[in-house]
């Protein structure tokens, strides 16, 4: 669906060396999973047998068992479309193996063996089983049947672009993962059977090596390990379970429990098939070492069914937890800076122009030039914020921009433009009563030329103010407020913008300038460009004309950071603001973010400099390159 696959880590409660109870909790737990539209599941590492039976691996009663366990688990789920993975000793060749079992539907597949055996501190598996490196058949046999057997098969669905690569445990922990090279084979899910023993620590660690590991491959990484039941003679087992996607967890089991555990997510293959379509540097390696062929298995996967239980975040650009907000917003706000302070000291200038309005966008812009201003030791004095009230200027707005300017010890200047719009619309033969888009877009472009004249004036530069989601929406004035000499703010879109000028507000300022900017950004987004009411109350606010910002910047991320589809980014909308929008209300604004970031390429294509923030940037010499007529025709009537 939409290009998810459902899938699942699975840790049941062991009973070591008991291969008829193991079995029992594994199909009772892939039943569950397939109950919750799963469609393809993991068990740990030897999970059949369990992963401490030391000694007991050697033995011929144990080896055999586990055999005709395995072949009643695939014959007792027969009826169930889940593609499944368990762990399980087997022999051939006069050697043991640690290996993975493929199966689905009452077949077999493939059998997977370990490559890299530890042999170190509490892991002696070298004294039971060989190496998956070198193998005596490319066949093993179960039962009375042969099988295909080795480190080079891949599981690729035929009615999916999902394909399943297998690593086991220590593969993961050296310096090069099976797994890399199965990805580079086409694998975009990966699969890992683990034991992994529980020590302080370890937990952490293995949950960054997991996300990273998924970010390297970009693909998805699905990890299974042993729980409660194994053996605590030396160690114990707490059943870790982790999905992961392209560098990020999705999922997480609960440790410490005593139950059978399952962890459920959605992998998102058509965003990780994106991603490597769009990075140059993740196939070249197929030309070296890398190259080894692979045998592909095929299998039809489930259809999926069950709900969605992958959480969409509905603001994508803003990171969640309080933590992590106030670093991320640290960071966004250095590389402004720093963006700044090397364009400065490029051209030699100490002097800057900012038109400041108490709106969201020109306040960051002035927080960034002052402490650009402070690292180069110039004074704050050698900026210029100007304030220039128009016909729609509030008396909010107004008081704001000055309180903020004369607080911060910039310099101050306040230059009103009604007289001089008057006096143009005459010359170009305007109705001033008439509030068209003449009527607004001289007002910006009058605030542009005292900007860019006073910048000369004082040899200074023109501090851009317009965001990213201004730029995708075309939601400025050509050769207006489009334009600047340097926009500090080119990257940073309308919802983070937001959350930018509340954190200036608590690390960055006075009491008297934080009360200022909380009340800024409080203020209802407008460009203040028509008369303001009877009340003196902001006549026009921008989100009731083009949209709510929070899902134009979540269509913008989706659509330019994966290349989602119109019916994708609606299905996701609908997920993420399932509380808040019906699915007409995200259809129509939509459209309307369609329809306009394809008309408006044209301002992009002569965006001034700034600097790239996050994974997604308009510039045309960086990430985004679009011809400025191409038709949205498709887009649009996907969207519908």
């Amino acid at each position: 669906m939409n290009g998810f696959v459902k899938v699942a880590a699975a840790s049941p409660v062991t009973e070591v060396a008991n291969c008829t109870e193991n079995i029992r909790r594994i199909e009772a737990l892939i039943r569950k999973a397939e109950m919750h539209g799963v469609q393809i599941i993991v068990f740990p590492e030897l999970s059949i047998t369990g992963y401490t039976c030391m000694d007991l691996f050697v033995q011929d009663a144990l080896l055999t068992k586990a055999k005709d366990a395995l072949l009643r688990l695939v014959e007792n789920t027969g009826d169930l479309n889940l593609l499944c993975a368990a762990g399980m000793p087997l022999a051939t060749g006069n050697r043991l193996f640690n290996t993975a079992v493929v199966f689905r539907k009452g077949r077999i597949l493939g059998v997977v063996p370990k490559i890299f055996i530890p042999n170190y501190k509490e892991f002696q598996e070298m004294r039971w089983f060989s190496s998956g490196s070198k193998l005596p058949s490319d066949t093993i046999r179960i039962g009375n049947e042969e099988y295909p057997f080795g480190t080079d098969l891949l599981f690729s669905a035929r009615n999916s672009d999902a394909v399943v690569g297998i690593e086991i445990c220590e593969d993961l922990w050296t310096p090069a993962p099976p797994s890399s090279r199965l990805s580079l084979q086409g694998a975009n899910i990966i699969l890992n059977l683990s034991a992994s023993n529980e020590i302080i620590g370890k937990n952490q660690y293995l949950k960054s090596l997991i996300a990273q590991q998924s970010a390297r491959c970009i693909a998805g990484y699905v990890y299974a390990s042993s729980g409660f039941g194994e053996s605590s003679t030396d160690l114990v087992f707490t059943g870790k379970g982790f999905i992961a996607e392209n560098g990020s967890i999705l999922s997480e089991a609960e440790r410490f429990n005593l139950d059978d555990k399952l962890a459920i997510n959605d992998i998102n293959i058509s965003y990780l098939q994106h991603d490597r379509h769009i990075n140059t540097s993740f196939t070249p390696y197929l030309q070296n070492e890398y190259s080894t062929a692979t045998r592909r298995i095929s299998f039809d996967i489930a259809p999926y069914s069950g709900k969605f239980d992958r959480h969409i975040d509905p603001h994508p650009f803003i990171p969640s937890g309080d933590g992590a907000l106030n670093e991320r917003c640290e960071e966004i706000f250095n590389i402004q800076t720093f963006g700044l302070v090397k364009r400065l000291k490029h051209i030699n200038t100490k002097y800057a122009v900012a038109g400041i309005s108490g709106g969201l966008d020109s306040t960051l812009a002035l927080m960034v030039t002052i402490r650009a201003f402070d690292l180069l030791n110039i004074p704050r004095k050698n900026i210029l914020g100007v304030t220039m009230p128009g016909f729609g200027t509030t008396s909010r707005t107004y008081h704001n921009a000055v309180s903020l300017i004369r607080s911060l010890g910039v310099s101050f200047r306040e230059i009103p433009i009604k007289e001089s719009c008057i006096q143009h619309f005459k010359d170009i033969g305007h109705d001033s009563k008439t509030t068209d888009i003449t009527y607004e877009n001289a007002q910006a472009r009058e605030r542009t030329q005292i900007l860019m004249d006073l910048a000369n004036k004082t040899n200074g530069i023109v501090i851009g103010t317009g965001d990213l989601s201004e730029l995708a929406l075309g939601w400025a004035t050509y050769n207006g407020d489009h334009m600047s000499m340097y926009g500090v703010n080119v990257s940073i879109p309308k919802t983070l913008v937001r959350y930018l000028v509340k954190w200036t507000a608590g690390n960055e300022t006075d009491e008297e300038t934080k009360k200022t900017l909380l009340d800024i950004a409080d203020t209802p987004i407008s460009p203040e460009l028509l008369p303001a009411n009877d009340d003196d109350a902001i006549r026009q606010k921008t989100e009731d004309i083009i949209g709510p910002y929070e899902l134009h910047d979540f269509f913008l991320y989706h659509f330019i950071r994966f290349g989602a589809s119109p019916e994708k980014i609606r299905f996701l909308a609908g997920q993420a603001f399932a509380k808040k929008y019906d699915e007409s209300v995200i259809a129509k604004w939509l459209q309307t973010f369609l329809r306009r970031f394809f008309s408006q390429q044209f301002k992009r294509s002569c965006l001034p400099d700034g600097p790239k923030v996050g994974s997604i940037s308009l510039s045309p010499r960086c990430d985004w390159r679009m011809p400025s007529d191409a038709s949205a025709h498709l887009w649009l009537n996907e969207s519908e």
